[in-house]
């Protein structure tokens, strides 16, 4: 489960009570990173989960180019190994424990070699502060350099109905090398729940004001998909955001979809996607129908597709 990324959290009392209320329905995987706040999020999930350390595995990120006490962002990445070692041990402390379950590298540095930061990594994995070795959007080669390193465990990309890129070269490369695929945006950042359509409105401090997918003529087109996973989820009582995540689920044992909510109502319908069963009939339409549908605009503006797939 992953949580939003503003700087100042403020509802953050609700939302440390929803991480809670999250565990208590059988939630046991949080997604974090430095740089959602920056630092915020951390300290917000640490403190949430601080007496539950125990009953939880919590994943979180380095890689962009952060100044470690101020928390204010330099711009660009940084993956440089003595960078990686400052990072975790800021990590723990706003986490409030003394290891973390799954780090990922947030995006391929290109200016410093994929060895290198495996190698750091796995440093930090030997002296007991890390358990798992994860990369976020990396590309095929870069996956297979890590791995040769210190093996991989998950990679983070985007995957969803909507974005199905992962499917022609990433996909294979993990099932080939043991890797789990924990996808981000499995309800493509709210649209395949049904609730966006061509006139909705976006603040400008909303990611999706700057996406050319949420262009309101895109929106207009993409909704086909939409009417597609509706039209199944009528035939089972189940909402669109419960058929698309159901789908996810059914591509692949080793996909964890990660999603994130403000509401203890959206929580709860994520939730029954998982005694949601889509027949083979139901997956056969699916495929067939959106095969069909070509989805229009880019999931990135240019700046950050550059950062995705290297």
């Amino acid at each position: 489960m992953g949580y939003g990324k503003s700087r100042e959290i403020e509802d953050r009392d609700e939302m440390i009570a929803l991480i809670r209320q999250a565990v208590e329905r059988g939630i046991d995987f949080f997604d974090t990173a430095e740089v959602y706040g920056p630092f915020s999020n951390e300290e917000m999930v640490g403190e949430a989960l601080a007496t539950l350390r125990d009953q939880v595995t919590i994943a979180t990120k380095f890689g962009w180019d952060i100044d470690l006490v101020t928390g204010v962002p330099k711009g660009g990445l940084n993956s440089k190994p003595d960078h990686v070692r400052a990072a975790v041990e800021g990590s723990l402390k706003r986490l409030r424990t003394d290891h973390i379950d799954l780090l990922y590298q947030h995006r391929v540095d290109p200016d410093v070699p994929m060895e290198d930061v495996a190698g750091a990594v796995q440093d930090l994995i030997r002296q007991g502060k890390v358990r798992y070795f994860g990369l976020s959007e990396a590309g095929a080669q870069s996956i297979r350099r890590a791995h040769a390193v210190q093996p991989v465990a998950a990679l983070q990309s985007e995957y969803s109905l909507w974005t199905r890129e992962p499917e022609t070269e990433i996909i294979p490369v993990l099932e080939e090398l043991g890797i789990g695929f924990v996808p981000f945006s499995p309800l493509g950042k709210g649209f395949l729940t049904g609730t966006i359509d061509e006139a909705t409105t976006f603040a400008s401090n909303d990611f999706r004001s700057r996406i050319p997918r949420f262009e309101p003529e895109a929106r207009e087109a993409n909704r086909r998909l939409v009417t597609l996973i509706r039209t199944v989820g009528e035939r089972h009582g189940a909402t669109p955001a419960q058929v698309a995540l159901a789908w996810l689920m059914a591509q692949k044992p080793w996909i964890v979809p990660l999603f994130g909510t403000r509401r203890l109502e959206r929580l709860d319908e994520n939730l029954g996607s998982l005694s949601l069963v889509l027949t083979s009939d139901d997956l056969n339409e699916i495929e067939a129908e959106a095969t069909g549908i070509e989805i229009q605009g880019a999931r990135y503006p240019d700046d950050l597709m550059k950062l995705s797939g290297r």
